[in-house]
């Protein structure tokens, strides 16, 4: 394990996110518009219960099973969803008007990064679904920087961010494989893996994340762990309400989420019934540990504190009445990087 001096962090409230992909593009815009990056999405957004991106990466093995390594395999260019290469040319520059559509140049994909987005579960009137944002999680024990025979994988000791040092990787890709989350992409152009940074360069100058700042649902929340005053610690370890995604894969991610709710079930007569959440527990359970249910408990609990007239630290935390508090202290302007 990589000793650092302090972790930074993100946690997630599923209960507000909605899908819009404007942390998607955030990232796109600044990380991945080079050569061979067409179809990376280091930040993604998908429907749960779904298959994801890329497909049904929660069997594709990696991290570990009592603390071995556990065996993993390299996620194919088709299971992530390659980038459609459209008769843009045609349709837009060539004067054909209505006489020409835009379609798929070549074989139709058959999975892209949100093929499955808003099916979701459940029959009516009780269907459901929600959505789960992931980045790398920049483990405290990657799998990734184990798997690594070139020592390309680097966990910064001074905050924890794991990243490819790209003048060392030689494409060999065990990282791919490791990686039980399966966030680690292939550059086909430059024969180098790449992945989310944490926006390192940003962070340097006290600057939260593209995706976290961009967000319009105030969903993301950025620190230290061990920051006592800010968000991530009262989120993680004072009140317990924000989760790592799949524990049992044995890397402790970093990233945390505050689990789903969701509305009630709908009885036969078509009444609410304030007993049975409509997501099911077992599938949240499936997904962040056993401990959910202890965090939705408290959700819970703390919601009905509010409702009855209460005070609520942890409700007025995750409602995030102002942003820059949001960020444990990266809350400087963007428009000022690179200034001092």
């Amino acid at each position: 394990m990589t000793a650092t001096e302090r972790q930074l962090a993100m946690v997630m409230d599923l209960n507000k996110c909605i899908g819009c992909q404007t942390c998607t593009i955030a990232c796109k815009r600044l990380w991945t518009q080079d050569e061979g990056m067409e179809s990376m999405w280091w930040n993604t957004v998908n429907t749960q219960p779904g298959r994801g991106t890329p497909r049904d990466w929660e069997e594709l093995g990696g991290g570990f099973r009592d603390g071995a390594a556990n065996p993993g395999r390299i996620p194919t260019r088709k299971e992530f969803g390659q980038a459609g290469d459209y008769n843009h040319q045609e349709v837009l520059f060539e004067g054909k008007g209505n006489g020409a559509h835009l379609q798929v140049k070549g074989d139709r994909p058959d999975w892209g990064p949100n093929w499955d987005e808003d099916q979701g579960d459940g029959e009516f009137p009780n269907s459901y679904y929600f959505y789960l944002p992931r980045i790398c999680n920049h483990c405290t024990h990657p799998a990734c920087l184990e798997a690594c025979p070139r020592k390309a994988i680097e966990k910064s000791s001074a905050n924890g961010i794991v990243t490819v040092n790209e003048d060392r990787c030689r494409g060999y890709r065990f990282c791919m494989e490791a990686c039980p989350y399966k966030k680690i992409y292939f550059n086909e152009a430059r024969r180098v893996a790449q992945k989310c940074i944490f926006c390192f360069p940003r962070i340097e100058q006290g600057i939260a994340n593209a995706c976290a700042r961009q967000c319009p649902g105030r969903v993301r929340f950025v620190g230290y762990r061990d920051d006592q005053d800010a968000p991530i610690y009262k989120l993680v370890d004072k009140w317990k309400v924000a989760l790592p995604l799949h524990p049992e894969y044995g890397t402790q991610p970093n990233v945390f989420y505050v689990p789903p709710i969701g509305p009630m079930r709908f009885d036969e007569n078509w009444d609410l019934d304030p007993t049975k959440p409509r997501i099911p527990n077992e599938y949240l359970e499936s997904l962040f540990g056993p401990e959910v249910h202890g965090a939705l408990a408290v959700l819970r609990a703390e919601m009905e504190k509010t409702r009855s007239g209460g005070e609520s630290e942890l409700i007025d935390l995750l409602i995030a009445y102002k942003w820059s508090e949001m960020f444990g202290g990266f809350d400087r302007d963007p428009a000022t990087f690179g200034q001092k």
